[in-house]
C-alpha cells in the first residue's frame, strides 16, 4: 500500500521511495529511509498529511505520499 492510504495514529514501516531522485535524496537527509518508521498523525485522505518518523513532525504532500510504499507494523512491535 502507498502512505497516503494509511490510517490515523498507525505505524508503517517504509518499503521503498519511487519518486525523482532529488526529492528521494532530500526525503534521504531527513531520515525518511527505507526500513524507516513513520507514523500518521493526520491523513484526511484529500490533501496533505501530517506523519512523525524520527521524532520530528512533517507535512507531506499527495504527490509524495502516493509513491512511499509502505507496509503496516503490527502494534505490539
Amino acid at each position: 500500500m502507498v502512505l497516503k492510504e494509511g490510517k490515523n495514529h498507525h505505524t508503517y514501516e517504509v518499503l521503498s521511495i519511487h519518486i525523482e531522485l532529488q526529492l528521494e535524496r532530500r526525503l534521504e537527509a531527513l531520515g525518511l529511509t527505507e526500513g524507516s518508521r513513520i507514523t500518521i498523525l493526520n491523513n484526511d485522505r484529500r490533501g496533505s498529511l501530517t506523519v512523525k518518523f524520527r521524532g520530528t513532525r512533517f507535512a507531506l504532500g499527495k504527490r509524495i505520499a502516493d509513491n512511499i510504499e509502505v507496509m503496516e507494523v503490527p502494534m505490539h512491535e
